[in-house]
């Protein structure tokens, strides 16, 4: 009899708690790390080190890729080699030193991806600045706040955003002494710009600007501020992540020991497309990890409802954002024959690797999906929301490459666990710790979950040398967040028997209704996200009230199959006011009103984060009027 896979080593063991103390579960890290963190590279501790250390390696090779718009039209790609890149940012970086950027200084860069983005990075590597990111997706609120607290000084900005930066509502901007535009600015904003005292460049005055005043590279310390990130937030200002130099570069050595356990290696002819924001910490060490191989990272061309045209043009070798696969493969299914996805499926189940489970399969019927994301995709990401393990399934008997889920946070620098290729045990989880990184399972009380039950349940808590340092000028949220030396992320988790991570709710997200019952609402939102009618579901209740109520996103194709089938003829939004439909919904065991929208929650109202969590203090003050009004109805019913 075969025995088990494990996937992870238990380290230490648990223990019931004490003097009011929570119990706390085993301390579990990769096998890789069974007997302590693998020794790093001291030639390789900061992120310019890996990046000109590449330039030294590969100076030839394709580092950035963008796409051009002439006449309306968008072009092919070019490319800059990582020669021209590091060329570029030495000038960028003697520029800012010559406009007065001092180490230590606060760098913001606000704008979608694109070449220019990695290079102002680069350049503040080279000199010791802190690279404050700004979320392309955010308005004028974040970046005016942004601005103020981490105290930036230069800021490099996308054209089409710099009028944002000098809305009269950002007044943080004027603390700013200069402005460099990825291209170039318009002779208004200039005009603007200088009535506010900013000194403003285009990009190519910046470059000739250092070209003229060069200055020496002032290297970075392991332990010196590389970037503070700051998340979005689902309610309140949005907090400074701090990672150092070392915590980054640290990742990255533990991405490239945990690839090379896998027949399928990395080479220099991978290539990324990158769409998911550079304000992530995800996007950003994916490239990191890209750069340190020697490979080519091609942006989109700033559309996303045209991503997949960027895909058909570059031809990528890997993608992470799964979503947005998804979307290019919705329309495929019908081409699935339901016998050759069991096929697959069954010997994928065996242990066969994804590339043998079936190869006529692949050849009938998968192959067209293949073609879809560009036919040269060897790795699907997913490092978002945990994917149902339905989805999951489809994708890795479909997509003809390897499909592979983790899970993190900015303050994790990116995944803290790992999936592993071709492990079909992985579904529907988020895989084992990653290399440089522990984690271990605490009690939640109040919502029942045990780590030293069975299954063992609860807060997932990481430590380790790729978590982030602090939360900038907020020492009273670092101390809450770090317990006993861990990092509580808020995130509940269940560990399986062979060592692997499942996300099973989220701790933050649970309330007391008016008689004492505590309700987890994301986990509700789960369970009832996967109703076929239902897009997305935001549940609310409060403490005054016995009751959850919810807002309901009409998945529109069902709906209308709904409709088609009871004799309706209605638009969406009609729909949304039939009461036999909202009737219908009503069979959802614990929420007893629902408020039937037409229009997905979505970021230009404010509703969503850049990464689609729901703000859920902005989702109720846009609803209240229609969640006070279902109240009163409710109560007159009682």
């Amino acid at each position: 009899m075969e025995t088990m896979k494990v996937f992870s080593a238990k380290v230490e063991d648990g223990r019931e708690g004490q003097d009011g103390k929570p119990s706390v579960g085993p301390v579990y890290r990769n096998l890789l790390a069974k007997q302590g963190y693998p020794p790093l590279d001291p030639d390789m501790s900061t992120t310019w080190t890996l990046f000109s250390s590449s330039v030294e390696k590969y100076p030839g090779n394709r580092m950035l890729g963008w796409r051009k718009i002439i006449d309306g039209k968008v072009g092919p790609y070019i490319w800059k080699t990582y020669k021209e890149v590091y060329d570029e940012v030495l000038h960028v970086g003697s520029a800012l030193r010559a406009s007065g950027a001092e180490p230590g200084c606060r760098v913001g860069i606000y704008g979608a991806n694109c070449p220019q983005w990695i290079m102002a990075m680069e350049a503040c590597g080279a000199h010791r600045l802190a690279c404050v990111p700004l979320y392309d997706t955010l308005g004028p609120g974040a970046v005016n706040y942004i601005i103020d607290h981490a105290e930036i000084d230069f800021v490099f900005v996308q054209d089409i955003k710099v009028k944002e930066l000098l809305n009269p509502n950002c007044r943080s901007t004027q603390r700013l002494k200069a402005m460099v535009c990825f291209t170039s600015l318009t002779e208004e904003d200039n005009a603007k710009a200088s009535q506010m005292g900013i000194k403003t460049y285009s990009w190519n005055e910046f470059l000739r600007t250092g070209k003229e005043n060069p200055q020496e590279i002032s290297a970075p310390q392991p332990f010196d501020i590389c970037t503070i990130m700051y998340t979005s937030g689902t309610s309140g200002d949005p907090k400074g992540v701090v990672l150092t130099h070392e915590t980054i570069a640290t990742f990255v050595n533990g991405v490239d020991i945990f690839m090379d356990q896998f027949e399928d290696k990395m080479t220099v002819d991978d290539v990324y497309l990158s769409f998911l924001p550079l304000a992530h910490s995800l996007d950003r060490t994916i490239e990191e990890y890209f750069f340190h191989r020697g490979a080519s990272v091609g942006y989109y061309h700033g559309n996303l409802k045209e991503l997949r045209d960027d895909i058909m043009e570059l031809k990528p070798t890997f993608l992470a954002g799964i979503q947005k696969a998804l979307q290019e493969l919705n329309p495929l299914r019908k081409w699935i024959f339901d016998a050759l996805y069991k096929h697959k499926l069954s010997w994928m189940d065996r242990g066969y690797k994804h590339k043998y489970a079936s190869p006529l399969a692949d050849l009938l019927a998968f192959r067209k999906v293949k073609a879809k994301l560009g036919g040269r995709l060897r790795l699907l990401l997913s490092g978002g929301a945990p994917l149902s393990s339905e989805v999951e399934e489809f994708l890795r008997v479909t997509s003809c490459c390897f499909v592979v889920q983790g899970y993190g946070l900015t303050e994790t620098c990116g995944a803290c666990t790992i999936g592993f290729p071709d492990e079909m045990c992985f579904v529907g989880a988020v895989g084992s710790p990653a290399v440089y990184n522990e984690l271990r399972l605490e009690e939640v009380p109040d919502m029942g979950y045990d780590p030293l039950g069975n299954p063992p349940c609860g807060e997932v808590c990481v430590r380790g040398k790729t978590i982030f340092s602090e939360y900038y000028k907020n020492p009273e949220l670092t101390r809450e967040s770090f317990k006993d030396g861990w990092f509580h992320t808020g995130d509940i988790g269940q560990m399986l028997p062979n060592g692997v991570v499942k996300i099973i709710d989220r701790k933050k997200n649970l309330i007391k209704l008016s008689q004492g019952e505590y309700v987890a609402l994301e986990h509700l939102e789960n369970v009832y996200g996967v109703t076929p009618i239902v897009d997305d579901v935001w549940v609310y209740g409060n403490s005054f009230k016995s009751m959850l109520v919810s807002i309901v996103v009409l998945h529109e194709e069902n709906a209308k199959k709904w409709a088609d089938l009871s004799g309706y003829t209605a638009s969406l939004s009609e729909l949304c006011s039939l009461s036999k439909l909202q009737y219908h919904m009503r069979g959802f065991e614990y929420i007893k009103g629902v408020i039937l929208e037409a229009q997905p929650f979505d970021m230009e109202r404010d509703l969503v984060t850049a990464t689609l969590k729901k703000k859920r203090n902005n989702l109720l003050k846009y609803y209240q009027a229609e969640i006070d009004a279902l109240y009163r109805n409710l109560a007159a019913k009682i």
